[in-house]
């Protein structure tokens, strides 16, 4: 069995307060003219409540975290008594103890001083009369301005991201809500404090995923100043946390803030099937990894389309778990009808790296391996393992070189995706494939492919097969695709077709009158060749 602490008000999170330092600053404070004469450097102690008492016992009568006003005049004379009664101030966790001089004390009695300062709780003398019924007023209305103020925000911020749930937004949109309300970068994670989102001002985004990892470690032992922690879980168990990064508002709107955005986070996935959603019985590890695909999906998304220069990616990388210091990396792109499956595959093979579904059926793929390793053998075998799973043998993996500076990672990864592309649009994409196709193997495919946009080569394809592409036979065309994607082999085509040899040759002569050619001279060949590829690559 295990037992619990019930934590005072003064250590609840959610509780307004304000500091001590804070209190010492109020006009009406500063009109006594306030000395701190022991424990300075524990000013920013959370004041709950204010708190007036005379008696050497006064600890039994706190609860924490209250400033206790005093007089002094039943401890004049007795220092036994002025001593007990700092020692039962510091047992009750109050924030700290102001006396009024004059009364009792023309200046402040060394024994509580001395006791205040060896317990480490602020004593402050006023020195002038000073009325401690308008401090308690000042202190007790700013701490209830606090609280509803909380509340309110706590309230408004629940009902906007529940309205945003309920019209279907993407997380992102929770997220980029919170970080307005916060004013600051919103970071989630999952427990090894890899980051799976984020909102915000991304310079400031990127200011604070620069030093990621110190900031995750002081956020998670509370030891970073404004930086608000609030724990996703789901069935009891724990899978992320959402930090507000830098959070300059109140500490108690902070904690409401963080645990508002915290409850939609959790509501948001359970919707989306990722918890208890529609019968299903997935928990916080599905979770865990739908914000990992978002959080590849967005960096590598920025990283092909370059509306991000690459060096500001970096520390986005790094945050997300992706080793960056020393490494190379291998820029890939998959053509696969189960996005999700070169993920699997990548952990399955102990291979870091992230794997995302870009569009369509591509599937972006970077690996991050130590210079020692041999690049080329660890992705053919990620090729082979990928191309082995169930109903798999025709995805086609297409590849960059491998890459030691990071900002050549774009790059790399749009070549990879041009292989892909022009692989793919082959009709032999499924014949005599190496595992891991490269720029070199797709020829002058791929050189097409480049050149497809050049109202040139629209034009030389369209003049080359004007007269097939206005017939009326269509099916002429697939003819004359096959026939010169496998060389000229006239077997070959008539089996591919399902067709009788004498039953091509008349296709052929139709093709060739059709077309004006003779397709067995190298020459005219190579040029309908050259536009059918410019046709395929304009229409894919």
């Amino acid at each position: 069995m295990t037992t619990t602490t019930p934590q005072t008000p003064a250590q609840q999170p959610w509780e307004p307060a304000l500091s001590v330092r804070q209190v010492l600053g109020l006009e009406r404070v500063r009109a006594g003219q306030p000395e701190v004469v022991a424990g300075a450097h524990r000013l920013d102690r959370p004041v709950r409540w204010v708190h007036v008492a005379e008696a050497a016992d006064v600890g039994v009568m706190l609860s924490g975290g209250e400033m206790v006003l005093t007089t002094g005049v039943l401890l004049a004379g007795d220092e036994d008594r002025q001593g007990e009664y700092i020692r039962s101030l510091d047992r009750a966790e109050a924030a700290a103890v102001v006396l009024g001089l004059g009364r009792a004390f023309p200046a402040p009695p060394e024994v509580m001083r001395s006791a205040a300062e060896r317990c480490g709780l602020p004593m402050v003398v006023l020195h002038r009369p000073f009325p401690f019924a308008e401090l308690t007023e000042e202190v007790q209305s700013r701490l209830l301005r606090r609280k509803f103020a909380a509340v309110s925000l706590s309230e408004a911020v629940r009902t906007e991201l529940t309205g945003l749930i309920t019209a279907g937004a993407p997380v992102q949109r929770l997220l980029d809500e919170v970080a307005r309300h916060a004013g600051c970068p919103v970071v989630v994670t999952n427990l090894a404090h890899r980051v799976l989102a984020t909102a915000g001002e991304r310079a400031a985004v990127d200011d604070v995923l620069r030093d990621w990892e110190r900031i995750a470690r002081q956020a998670g032992a509370g030891s970073a100043d404004g930086w608000v922690r609030a724990e996703l879980t789901c069935r009891g168990e724990s899978w992320g946390r959402l930090v507000l990064c830098g959070y300059r508002g109140e500490r108690a709107a902070g904690r409401l803030l963080a645990d508002r955005a915290a409850e939609a986070l959790v509501l948001h996935r359970m919707l989306a099937g990722d918890g208890t959603h529609a019968g299903t019985s997935a928990g916080p590890r599905d979770s865990w990894d739908s914000w990992e695909e978002q959080s590849a999906r967005s960096l590598l998304t920025d990283l092909v389309s370059g509306a991000v220069p690459a060096r500001q990616l970096l520390s986005r990388a790094r945050a997300a778990g992706l080793p960056v210091n020393r490494r190379v990396f291998v820029p890939l792109v998959v053509r696969e009808r189960e996005p999700a499956r070169p993920a699997r595959v990548l952990r399955r093979l102990g291979l870091p790296g992230l794997a995302a579904h870009l569009a369509d059926d591509h599937v972006a793929v970077l690996l991050s391996l130590a210079p020692d390793q041999d690049a080329r053998a660890l992705t053919a075998h990620f090729a082979t393992r990928l191309r082995a799973e169930p109903d798999n043998s025709r995805a086609v993996v297409a590849a960059a070189d491998a890459r030691a500076d990071w900002t050549d990672v774009p790059a790399g990864l749009r070549e990879a995706q041009h292989v892909a592309d022009a692989v793919a649009d082959s009709p032999a994409a499924a014949l005599d494939l190496p595992p891991v196709v490269r720029l070199r193997d797709i020829h002058l495919r791929g050189l097409v492919r480049l050149l497809r946009d050049d109202p040139h080569v629209q034009s030389f394809a369209e003049r080359e097969l004007d007269g097939l592409l206005r017939g009326p036979d269509q099916d002429l065309l697939p003819v004359l695709r096959t026939y010169l994607a496998t060389g000229r082999n006239k077997s070959r085509t008539a089996q591919l077709h399902h067709v009788s040899r004498p039953a091509l040759y008349r296709r052929l002569e139709a093709i060739q009158g059709r077309l004006g050619v003779d397709l067995d001279d190298f020459e005219q060949a190579a040029s309908v060749h050259i536009a059918l590829l410019a046709h395929d690559a304009q229409q894919g």
